[in-house]
């Protein structure tokens, strides 16, 4: 009791002779053991938790927010690879840590007909993959890094989602509801913002599955000139075919099943308020917006993405995501 009294995290941990975690103790398993019977001076071994959950020092601090809240506990060992213990998370630290003054939007509103029959009922970022929506993913990837102002554009079955997240207190942000009447797009639902925000912006399509580094971006879009910043992925199509090139009749070259690589649009962007005076509240994507800029020579710029990501919205990538959770 002393131990968890002094340390003030609600946990104390029970390591061996090498420093290796062996178990765990709550003040709740405390007060199991007292309710037992036990005395002040007796023996808490049997109280002590064998089967916890731990992480390695390699996570992401989206990462272990997501093991939080999926566990439903507050606290998680960090371990190396010979179970030796080298730290503790404490959710309070990674949700109340490096707090953003930039919003996001994630545009949930669409009707996901590419995944039909399983969008009849569910909205698309309801969607489970490993026993977890999509869209609540993306949310608690957003709050560990910072994002405690969150917007969701809702549309079709948008009562399914706003019933699941309420105001987002659950999920550590404040969450509220860009309600559109009839589909916007995907940039619409931003004329939609009951206020122009002082920061730039966030907007990501309600179908990631990704460990994006959000902080590298804002900070990469803070520190250039740019109006717009557009997260980009390297793609690799492999041509299942020999190529053969030719000038005239004259074969120059033959190469065999040769690989393509292009640059492919990641649906997450950063976006300066200024800008949000060019959304109509009409159907209107985004990429126009993007062209806009581009046409009239205001830059906008590339931050390529290497972590994981996956587009969800189709049923292959949908089958990809849930065999590889």
């Amino acid at each position: 009791m002393l131990a968890l009294d002094r340390g003030a995290t609600g946990i104390a941990l029970i390591v061996d002779d090498q420093n290796c975690l062996t178990g765990t103790l709550t003040d709740g398993d405390i007060r199991r053991a007292l309710l037992a019977g036990t005395g002040l001076d007796g023996y808490l071994t049997p109280f002590i938790q064998r089967r916890f959950t731990a992480v390695g020092g390699d996570l992401s601090r989206a990462q272990v927010l997501e093991e939080m809240q999926a566990k439903k506990i507050d606290q998680i060992p960090i371990l190396d690879e010979e179970r030796h213990l080298i730290g503790l998370h404490l959710i309070h630290e990674i949700v109340g840590a490096v707090e953003r003054p930039n919003w996001a939007v994630i545009m949930a509103g669409g009707q996901g007909t590419r995944l039909r029959p399983y969008t009849e009922t569910v909205p698309k970022p309801m969607l489970k993959v490993a026993g977890r929506p999509v869209l609540e993913r993306l949310i608690l990837h957003l709050v560990g890094f910072g994002f405690r102002r969150i917007f969701l554009s809702i549309n079709y079955l948008g009562h399914q989602i706003e019933e699941y997240f309420q105001d987002g207190s659950g999920f550590g942000c404040q969450i509220e509801y860009l309600r559109e009447e009839t589909p916007l797009g995907t940039g619409g639902a931003l004329a939609l913002l009951p206020e122009k925000p002082s920061q730039p912006l966030v907007v990501m399509n309600g179908d990631l599955l990704t460990q994006a580094k959000l902080g590298a971006m804002l900070s990469f879009h803070h520190e250039g000139s740019q109006v717009a910043t557009l997260g980009v992925r390297r793609y690799v199509h492999y041509v299942p075919f020999g190529c053969v090139e030719v000038a005239g009749n004259r074969v120059l070259k033959i190469e065999e099943k040769p690989p393509l690589t292009k640059l492919i649009n990641c649906g997450i962007y950063v976006l300066d308020p200024r800008l949000l005076d060019r959304v109509p509240k009409a159907l209107f994507s985004l990429r126009d917006l993007l062209d806009s800029c581009i046409q009239e020579g205001s830059p906008v710029a590339a931050f390529e993405i290497g972590d994981d990501w996956l587009d969800v919205g189709q049923h292959e990538q949908l089958r990809e995501a849930r065999q590889g959770s």
